[in-house]
């Protein structure tokens, strides 16, 4: 079975871009990201993955995007 992380990723309303949001179990830490567009979201998360892990810590092989949109519909 791969190893797996999702992120949770929410646009800015007022300003355009994305932030990606992911909790990683082992270990105990949370990873950020951001991008103006999704491939420059998809570049970073990468990155930040990359930071997040030691060179003996077995990255994730699989990257879930999960694009949540806040909607309110009101009376």
């Amino acid at each position: 079975m791969p190893n797996e992380i999702t992120f949770v990723v929410t646009e800015d309303d007022v300003d355009g871009g994305f932030t990606a949001h992911a909790r990683v179990k082992d270990g105990n830490r949370d990873i950020f990201s951001e991008g103006d567009e999704r491939e420059s979201l998809i570049k970073n998360v990468r990155e930040a993955i990359d930071a997040a892990f030691d060179a003996g810590e077995r990255k994730p092989e699989l990257i879930h995007l999960h694009f949540v949109r806040d909607e309110v519909a009101a009376g």
